[in-house]
């Protein structure tokens, strides 16, 4: 009798690979809550370089945003569903700024934010350093920069 251990184990491989695709495979934003609002606290920095999503930034005088570790599902955060689109929307005090996800904060919580020294200027002077109490929320971003909720398409150019 000719005994093959490693024929089942083979075999089974690729429906495996299949399954992990198909387990990984679906909206931009599956994981991230559109629309949901939060409260929470914002700090601010101004690194340049390379951001999370593989893009250059300068954090001292582009509008943009920097959020925690915790809302990055997959291994290569270049290629994250919340580098595809994603803004955050955020509110304090009756001033609201929308600026498109372009990094990652690893030491912040999941409520907290870390704004490009010039969106946080748009709503506390840099001096105050942290704002405590404000609303913020993942927002997807339209073709012309304006904002949609998930559930309408984007298709063709924004009306403006």
């Amino acid at each position: 009798m000719r005994v093959v251990p490693n024929l089942r184990i083979l075999a089974g491989v690729p429906l495996a690979a299949a399954a992990l695709l198909a387990l990984s495979a679906g909206t931009a934003s599956a994981a991230i809550p559109i629309n949901k609002p939060m409260t929470g606290k914002a700090t601010y920095y101004n690194d340049a370089g390379y951001g999370a999503c593989g893009t250059r930034i300068d954090a001292a005088t582009q509008q943009l945003v920097a959020v925690s570790h915790t809302w990055w599902t997959t291994a290569n955060p270049n290629n994250d569903p919340v580098c595809k689109g994603i803004s955050v929307k955020v509110s304090y005090q009756g001033k609201t700024i929308t600026v498109p996800v372009k990094d990652q904060c690893p030491s912040c919580p999941s409520t907290h934010i870390d704004l490009s020294e010039p969106a946080f200027a748009r709503l506390a002077p840099l001096g105050q350093g942290v704002i405590n109490g404000l609303t913020w929320q993942f927002v997807k971003t339209g073709l012309a920069g304006g904002t949609v909720p998930l559930s309408e398409p984007v298709t063709g150019s924004a009306a403006g």
